[in-house]
């Protein structure tokens, strides 16, 4: 944990005053506070952003929950939806680089603009995008809005929660994506069936974005530049952030942000996290594949047990969150989770190619994985930050852009690999559904065919004629004297089922066999990612033993002292 108190500026500059002006566009637009809030407004605010990311990320993986409805609607091939994960993940990539100009220009207003964006296209225009092309706009505009909140939403975070309490205020910030996952699966396990349709499901999302867009229009407001452009380790340095405020020259402190940011530390860490979390992207966008194609589950099934990650994610992240802050050090839990999460990840892989693993089996491992994501990641992001901070205060939205482009990079290249090594997935995906329809529907024909190698002979000599008027009248003749006229006409009405089995039953009966493998092995790399995070701990700030920061802390409460005296004697 940094103790500099120091806010990185050079040399200070009176801050100019704002208009005079007021009005409705005033106030909607111009959300800076003077003043570093009281507590009971600071948790309102925090409130407000937690909302804001919950209901953010509710409408971005909605999509993702209806995956094989939205298939199945538009007549997408498994490749092309993948290729929305993959387009949508790097229009947010750019979206968050471009989102480091919060730095100079604010956070809140594209927060609240970004909801209302956000809200329209989801509850008006994707449910009824005429074709997969405009499904795949749709969905790569949200991806675009939400890499810029992806920014905005902890740099905020951030701005309002000193040091000595940001794990627990990340913790909060990060079960804005988990608990969106949450109302995901919650709402389709128990609405998906019947007359509600994946139309419906987008459309309640975009209404719940709207919503929020309206409180937080009247409600969220931000620090003032020069007041968030310091660093605050703890509540105490209220004082003396407010002091200092007035000799603050905000342009000059962001001079060379970006610079300041191409960092190993901050570029390292942020590689590192998005590798670790290759596991939570494979829940979010692949879950309900996963279950349906290697356990028959169906979407509302599916979503139940990712309900189990989510709910155990949630809870870590905020009680690991308060620990971390009690014990003022990041880097013990980080290793923690980090192990635990490597041991639940491997077991998931090797339960994948038993067929009579439980469904309660794979919940308590889900909610295993999801424990000990919840408790390296709220402590993570808490040490990004002040890794961030020791470099410049001030640039606080640049760092967190050059880790929200890394990590929609990350996110855009393993949904492109995964269909390279689930490769059964695609034929499941793609005609699983039609080949089990045709199995069943062909059956009594296939009865009739199978019944003795002199019916499958016949049938064999059959097939070579398009149609029955083709058919020669011996060979003809000599099919009702052998399975009769009832049994003859049972075949050529199924011959639409059989020729669909034809051309596609040996792919799909193949990648059946081959598919809990291939999903064995993506579960294996995304353990070997979270091994290649542990060394990259290493470069972050921070202290490993607890003694050691509160002596830190100590130390930095004493130099607020003295610099605050010698600003009010001055």
């Amino acid at each position: 944990m940094s103790t500099s108190s120091g806010s990185g500026a050079p040399a200070p500059r009176p801050e100019s005053s704002p208009p005079g002006r007021s009005g409705p566009a005033t106030l909607l637009l111009s959300r800076h506070l003077a003043h570093y809030p009281d507590t009971v407004r600071r948790y309102f605010l925090l409130g407000i952003v937690v909302l804001t990311t919950i209901v953010m990320y509710y409408e971005l993986y909605i999509t993702y929950a209806v995956s094989t409805e939205v298939i199945a609607h538009y007549g997408m091939t498994f490749t092309f939806f993948v290729y929305i994960s993959v387009v949508g993940g790097v229009f947010g990539a750019f979206a968050s680089l471009a989102a480091g100009l919060a730095d100079r220009w604010g956070r809140a207003n594209l927060v609240v603009y970004g909801l209302l964006v956000v809200g329209v296209l989801v509850a008006f225009v994707m449910p009824h995008a005429p074709n997969k092309g405009a499904f795949l706009a749709t969905f790569a505009a949200v991806s675009f809005v939400e890499g810029i909140v992806l920014v905005a939403t902890p740099a905020l975070i951030r701005d309002f929660s000193p040091q000595l309490g940001r794990a627990s205020a990340m913790g909060y910030w990060t079960m804005g994506p988990v608990l969106g996952s949450l109302v995901v699966t919650e709402v389709t396990s128990h609405t998906l069936s019947g007359s509600t349709t994946w139309q419906d499901e987008i459309s309640w999302a975009g209404y719940a974005g709207l919503a929020v867009f309206v409180i937080a229009l009247f409600a969220l407001r931000e620090l003032a530049p020069a007041i968030r452009d310091q660093l605050m380790v703890s509540l105490r340095d209220r004082a003396l952030v407010e002091a200092k405020a007035k000799g603050i020259d905000t342009d000059a402190a962001l001079s060379g942000h970006w610079r300041q940011m191409l960092r190993l530390d901050v570029i390292g860490s942020a590689f590192a996290i998005s590798i670790y979390l290759l596991i939570y992207f494979a829940a979010v966008g692949f879950f309900v594949v996963y279950f349906s194609t290697t356990f028959g589950y169906t979407a509302a099934r599916a979503n139940s047990v990712a309900t189990w990650y989510w709910a155990a994610n949630a809870i870590a992240l905020v009680v690991v969150g308060l620990l971390s802050d009690l014990i003022k050090v990041r880097k013990p839990f980080m290793v923690l989770g980090a192990v635990g999460s490597i041991v639940m990840v491997s077991l998931l892989a090797t339960q994948t190619t038993h067929a009579n693993t439980s469904y309660y089996t794979f919940a308590w491992i889900c909610a295993g994985i999801g424990t000990f994501t919840g408790i390296t990641y709220a402590p993570w992001m808490a040490s990004f930050t002040e890794t961030v901070e020791k470099h410049n205060p001030a640039a606080t939205a640049t760092g967190l852009a050059v880790w929200g482009w890394i990590i929609r990079i990350v996110v855009a290249g393993s949904a492109a690999l995964v269909p390279l090594v689930v490769t059964a997935a695609t034929p499941l995906v793609d005609h699983g559904a039609a080949v089990q329809t045709a199995a069943t529907q062909a059956a009594p024909a296939l009865a009739v065919i199978n019944a003795s190698p002199a019916n499958q002979a016949l049938f064999a000599q059959l097939s070579k004629y398009p149609t029955q008027s083709q058919i020669p009248q011996a060979l003809l003749g000599q099919a009702v004297q052998q399975v009769g006229i009832a049994n003859l006409q049972k075949v050529q009405a199924a011959q639409p089922a059989l020729a669909v089995l034809s051309q596609y039953g040996t792919q799909v009966a193949n990648a059946q066999k081959t598919n809990p493998g291939n999903w064995r092995t993506w579960w294996f790399i995304c353990a070997a990612a979270q091994v290649l995070f542990l060394p990259f701990i290493l470069l972050m700030t921070g202290r490993w033993s607890p003694r050691k920061a509160r002596e830190d802390a100590a130390e930095h409460a004493k130099l607020v002292e003295a610099e605050l005296a010698e600003l009010t004697t001055a």
